[in-house]
């Protein structure tokens, strides 16, 4: 069985901003993926970030990420990707990508996390989900609709593909124009991620020029 194995480390890491080494270093504080993996935009610098709903370090990801992504540079682009390791979490995809299609992602991303690491609910059916669309405005046929939709199953798929081909062991990580990767574990906490992730950022910029 897939383990989230991040959970039991992440708590006993903090970095606050401001204290980044200069450097970092491969194979320490961030990998490089055995094989690059196309990115959606070759022009720009991709992050993806790769999450559960059901993982209690992607929810508390959630402030630093959603700040970061305010003054992200304007060469970058930003990907989420929801990780499939067991049929549950293909669900949660399925959800996900349901809200995707239907462009409802801004309404149903928080709540969904919500939903699962502060109420406490599985979300592990359609008619759970099905109710949580509906409060913001999405009717029973047009997410029947969507939830059943080529769209949305083929977006699974490729989901499943990519966490495969990222390589990731568990979640939150985060991939980097393709190339890299880190979590929280390398980078010793969730705003370590961030700063291990600006200065990859800056890595490829340069390159690139």
């Amino acid at each position: 069985m897939k383990l989230i194995r991040l959970l039991p480390l992440l708590g006993l890491f903090f970095m606050p901003v401001g204290t980044a080494m200069a450097d970092y270093v491969e194979g320490t504080d961030y990998e490089r993926l055995a094989a690059p993996v196309a990115t959606v935009d070759p022009d720009k610098v991709e992050v993806v970030e790769l999450f559960w709903y059901g993982c209690p370090h992607c929810y508390r990801l959630e402030p630093d990420l959603k700040q970061w992504l305010k003054n992200k540079p304007a060469n970058v682009v930003f990907v989420r990707v929801p990780a499939v390791f067991r049929p549950i979490w293909g669900f949660h995809a399925k959800v996900y990508y349901t809200a995707e299609v239907l462009g409802v992602v801004d309404q149903i991303h928080e709540p969904m996390f919500e939903a699962m690491q502060v109420q406490r609910r599985k979300m592990a059916s359609v008619d759970e989900v099905k109710a949580l669309f509906a409060k913001y405005g999405v009717s029973s046929e047009k997410f029947d609709n969507a939830f059943n939709s080529f769209a949305v199953d083929a977006k699974v798929r490729r989901a499943t593909d990519l966490t495969q081909r990222y390589g990731i062991e568990g979640v939150p990580a985060l991939v980097i124009n393709g190339k890299y990767v880190t979590d929280g574990v390398m980078a010793k906490g969730h705003r370590g991620m961030l700063e291990v992730t600006d200065y990859l950022i800056s890595k490829e910029s340069s390159s690139s020029k």
